[in-house]
């Protein structure tokens, strides 16, 4: 009997994802986003391949995969329909969050429902005053006896309406000597009235996917789902599941660019002026150089910074470059695809209009790039190592 490596493992999970992906995405993607209709179907399939406990501990139902393999499921999928990404995007940062920080019980109660897909989870955390300054929430979780009382107002929500549990930050106290240190997390779920879903809301792109508001209006939670057991900490637990939150916008940046490029050069090769296809005039070539180097460099940062983590180093600092670089350069990738297309390009019939309208929240999701660009420049005052 033989067993296959990790290496081997890997290709073979990434090769059934672009084949899901391939046979079943790429056919409806259009509909969708044309539609803004959230893919049950396609969301169903995800769970039989196991994607939704693609991180989650073998013991607790999960794959218990890399954060290699899991950037590339991120960049398969993206190439495809990102929207459907954002389906496993922050119910995995909730499921980081409840391995590396819940007690064992809420470990146990959760994870195996969140593993398979029976809870779809999501993270509760931007606010309508206050996206980037996570520290000054305004919602608030009050002790009451063995429960806490939550009042406040979510925004941004992905999962909002067909998610059953999030992952979501409070402050409990408002004395804190600092803000940060006054919050914690909780694990919610839906089912009681003072828990309530708002308006859908209509994007520009990332459409086929639920987002909507949140309200919270004196939601009863017990004691038990104040995430490891103890208030104040929620912080710092948050920060260090987007960390690889930016993971996956960097792989899913990846995946969208690879995309539009692809979309590209193949239209390069058949579209013809003055006689010749399009790809053999100079101006067309120097386009597709520029693409091409852009999205290599963008995977490789992506890909350091996911085995960076998967050798549980320090990452802040890399997870930030490879989602500002990957994000930005999707940005200018899909433009330059719709360049390279006309007229063409610019109709919604073609799919790289799409990829135009999706680039931008990989700019935004995750923190912003202009917050991004202030953690990274204090980062590298900080540490020595990269003062050569």
């Amino acid at each position: 009997m033989t067993t296959s490596t990790p290496e081997e493992a890997r290709t073979q999970i990434v090769n059934m994802v672009r084949e899901f992906v391939r046979r079943d995405v790429e056919p409806v993607a259009a509909q969708l986003d044309r539609d803004d209709e959230t893919p049950h179907e396609l969301i169903n399939t995800m769970k039989e391949l196991g994607l939704f406990g693609i991180t989650v501990p073998e013991k607790y139902g999960g794959m218990g995969l890399d954060y290699t393999t899991f950037a590339m499921i991120f960049e398969e999928i993206s190439k495809g329909f990102m929207s459907l990404s954002g389906a496993i995007g922050t119910h995995h940062i909730l499921t980081y969050v409840l391995t590396h920080y819940g007690t064992e019980g809420q470990k146990q109660r959760f994870l195996p429902k969140l593993a398979s897909g029976q809870i779809r989870g999501g993270l509760a955390l931007t606010e309508p005053e206050g996206g980037t300054d996570v520290a000054n929430l305004k919602t608030t979780a009050h002790k009451d006896g063995e429960e806490y009382v939550i009042n406040g107002t979510k925004m941004f929500i992905t999962n909002g309406r067909y998610g059953d549990a999030f992952c979501l930050l409070a402050r409990t106290d408002p004395d804190a000597e600092t803000k940060h240190k006054g919050i914690s997390c909780f694990i919610v779920e839906k089912g009681d009235p003072g828990f309530r879903v708002g308006r859908d809301l209509d994007k520009m792109g990332y459409r086929g996917l639920d987002t909507c508001e949140l309200f919270f209006e004196n939601f009863h939670i017990p004691e038990d789902n104040l995430i490891g057991g103890e208030e104040g900490l929620g912080f710092g637990q948050v920060m260090s599941g987007l960390e690889t939150g930016r993971i996956n916008i960097a792989a899913r940046a990846v995946g969208v660019a690879q995309a539009a490029f692809n979309a590209a050069i193949r239209y390069s090769q058949q579209r013809e002026t003055f006689g010749v296809p399009i790809s053999q005039h100079q101006a067309i070539q120097l386009k597709l150089a520029d693409m091409a180097t852009k999205i290599q460099a963008a995977r490789l940062l992506t890909y350091d910074a996911a085995a960076k983590k998967d050798r549980g180093e320090r990452v802040d600092l890399e997870t930030g470059m490879a989602k500002l670089f990957a994000s930005e350069a999707c940005q200018e990738i899909t433009l330059e695809a719709m360049r390279i297309h006309g007229g063409a390009g610019f109709i919604k019939d073609s799919p790289v209009e799409r990829y135009y309208r999706d680039a931008p929240l990989m700019i935004i999701g995750e923190g912003t790039n202009e917050v991004l660009r202030l953690v990274i420049a204090r980062q590298l005052l900080r540490r020595p190592e990269y003062q050569i």
